[in-house]
């Protein structure tokens, strides 16, 4: 079995919380690629996280996290920045997240400091999330998926509160529709397509994926399960039952999950192989779901079995 190459950024969540009757912050090493990546670690696969890290106390304890989730750290770079904050507050499940820091920490990274072996050798490349608004990770990310001989995977990972405007906007439909135009698989959830594709359905989002390029799209639909778009093939996939507190990585879970099947098994040959892999993904994310913090909850493929024993 082979590794992925997860390239984006990584950096720490402030979690709106209580303590004895008073609002308190509760730190969580986050970052939605960084989660994608201890998912794939925690489901058994080999990962690679490539990024750029603060040079503070909090980017050693990233990178300390990382370790003993079983994530590599050959890609990743320290830069000259305080590792950048994402405060995170909650109506009911769901985070809104607003991001601190400047430089941020996980904007740095350069297409110079990209290790074209460890890229090359990559049997799944990940890119996506909130670097794709900065110009020299996206610069990275471009050369990365241009020398790639890996199954490409691609999740924009809209986060609405770092697009200033209408044109910032459109520059990040353009990125979207560049990476999706030669990826295997693009994962999105239904909160992304919104923001990219106002007033679309879900199907008509997938389909036009699909007609740039895409091999397979899987939109997210929280409660709802998941759509997947595969061949010609369009059905929708069931999320199991849960009791969710906190959907903080649920959606990198989903993403994680699916790395790590293609990991395991290779791309599959068809769509019932496909709705396979979602469903297993989506169990993964509702356990995700049940527990609070993103990558910390992340769970083991024995975990999943066992919550889920049907």
């Amino acid at each position: 079995m082979g590794y992925a190459v997860v390239l984006g950024e990584a950096l720490v969540d402030l979690l709106d919380a209580e303590c004895d009757g008073q609002p308190v912050y509760r730190q969580a090493i986050g970052g939605g690629p960084l989660n994608v990546a201890v998912a794939v670690a925690r489901l058994g696969g080999d990962v690679q996280f490539v990024g750029s890290l603060g040079d503070d106390a909090l980017a050693e304890r990233i990178r300390a996290f990382l370790a003993e989730a079983g994530v590599g750290l050959a890609g990743a770079v320290t830069v000259p920045a305080p590792t950048a904050l994402a405060v995170a507050t909650f109506v009911g499940p769901e985070p809104d997240f607003r991001f601190y820091g400047e430089p941020r920490s996980y904007a740095l990274l350069t297409a110079e400091d990209l290790s074209v072996p460890l890229v090359e050798g990559a049997q799944v490349l990940y890119c996506g999330s909130i670097v794709l608004l900065c110009p020299p990770v996206l610069a990275a990310a471009r050369r990365a998926w241009s020398i790639a001989g890996a199954l490409r995977v691609f999740d924009p990972n809209v986060r609405t509160r770092l697009l200033d405007g209408p044109s910032a906007l459109a520059a990040l439909r353009e990125v979207v529709a560049e990476f999706a135009a030669s990826a295997h698989l693009v994962k999105l959830s239904t909160a992304d397509a919104a923001v990219l594709y106002p007033g679309e359905p879900v199907e008509g989002v997938a389909a036009y994926l699909r007609e740039l390029g895409a091999g397979t799209v899987v939109v997210t639909l929280g409660a709802d399960g998941a759509l997947v778009a595969a061949a010609d093939d369009v059905v929708r996939v069931p999320a199991p039952k849960v009791g969710a507190v906190d959907a903080t990585g649920a959606g990198d879970s989903v993403m994680g999950a699916l790395i790590a099947e293609l990991l395991a098994a290779g791309e599959p040959v068809d769509p019932i192989g496909w709705r396979d892999r979602v469903a297993f993904a989506l169990r993964v994310g509702g356990l995700v779901c049940e527990s609070p913090g993103g990558a910390t909850s992340m769970p083991t493929r024995a975990a999943v079995s066992a919550r889920f024993p049907s």
